[in-house]
């Protein structure tokens, strides 16, 4: 089980909890939208939340300002949360609209103030783990949408909040964050989140 367990931190890394929550969304919302807009979106949300941030990766850690992709120091980490602050910003002012996409714009709002919060954090010498951040925000937006949409599926809020604890026991046999780590995160990323949940559930 330690062996398997490292892996839902690499398949459930931050950087893949937008693209995750978009198909989500696109999911749910299917008859909602045409085949070409489905793709256009992801395609945005490809570009912004994983392609930029890996080759600014790649970028600060060719000058020696990361060491690792999970970025372990904290002091590491505020470059990297900066930019997705601001690409957070770019998402729900340019591609991710409130007009056309109500219950996704909350979310990636949700998720700026989230990282704004670790980004808080860092100043502080607080290292959030910011898998479960980004894994709780996704489980609340998941639920959330379970309910506006009145799906009436338990399967899929039990599944995300399984994979959340998947992810919690990943960080702890890597021994990469404390369990008081991964309660901050946990925090972070479910209060954003729920204060916006009420402006469009």
């Amino acid at each position: 089980m330690k062996r398997i367990l490292p892996l839902f931190s690499y398949v459930l890394h931050p950087v893949f909890i937008s693209m995750y929550a978009t198909l989500f969304y696109l999911f749910c919302k299917g008859d909602a939208f045409a085949n070409q807009e489905k793709y256009y979106v992801l395609f945005q949300i490809l570009i912004i939340t994983f392609f930029v941030p890996i080759l600014f990766f790649l970028l600060l850690k060719s000058t020696g300002n990361v060491k690792s992709i999970m970025i372990h120091e904290t002091s590491q980490r505020r470059i990297p949360l900066v930019l997705q602050c601001f690409l957070f910003i770019l998402l729900v002012k340019r591609s991710i609209v409130i007009t056309r996409y109500p219950e996704l714009h909350f979310f990636f709002l949700g998720a700026l103030f989230s990282t704004i919060l670790a980004l808080i954090c860092t100043f502080f010498k607080i290292k959030a783990s910011l898998h479960m951040m980004s894994m709780s925000g996704l489980a609340i937006f998941v639920i959330g949408l379970n309910i506006h949409l009145q799906m009436h599926n338990p399967y899929w809020s039990a599944f995300v909040i399984l994979l959340s604890g998947l992810v919690a026991s990943s960080r702890l046999v890597m021994e990469a964050h404390t369990s008081n780590e991964l309660s901050i995160g946990t925090a972070i990323g479910i209060l954003p989140q729920l204060l916006f949940l009420y402006l469009w559930l």
